[in-house]
């Protein structure tokens, strides 16, 4: 067994999940601040080097799991490891966000898909050396012309 504790919160346009873009092709242009605890800010050093983060947070409000699930514009159900479904064993999301600046403890970002005040548990910086070409996008290929998510 493990515990995980916040490091900070995020602040979001968004207050029901209704109101956030779902599905391929849905653009996560929203700004929002990531409220890092004071207790963390040593850990902030250097952070405006890089362009994009990957925050993990937590799906706070998910209710129950399920290892099906059926995503938005596929009507068709996919193990839930294959979707971005919140109802998950372990309720964890994962979100790649542009930094714009760094303020102390809050990191105003864009690209957020969050609802607000949702729990942080990590922030990384985002790299990635996998090329466009190499990437396969499974069964999202057959949707809306295989049009790859928006990150």
């Amino acid at each position: 067994m493990f515990t995980m504790h916040p490091i900070g919160v995020v602040r979001s346009p968004y207050t029901e999940t209704s109101q956030i873009p779902k599905g391929p092709g849905a653009e996560h242009r929203a700004d929002g601040v990531l409220e890092i605890l004071p207790e963390y800010e040593q850990g902030l050093m250097d952070i405006e080097g890089f362009s994009h983060l990957f925050v993990l947070w937590v799906f706070d409000r998910a209710d129950g799991s399920s290892l099906i699930a059926t995503p938005p514009l596929d009507n068709r159900p996919h193990g839930v490891f294959a979707t971005r479904s919140p109802q998950r064993p372990n309720p964890i999301g994962l979100t790649v966000v542009a930094l714009l600046r760094r303020e102390g403890t809050r990191l105003l970002v864009r690209g957020v898909d969050m609802l607000d005040a949702t729990p942080i548990l990590d922030i990384k910086p985002y790299l990635s050396g996998v090329p466009d070409a190499d990437l396969r996008r499974g069964w999202l290929t057959g949707i809306a012309g295989g049009a790859p998510p928006v990150r």
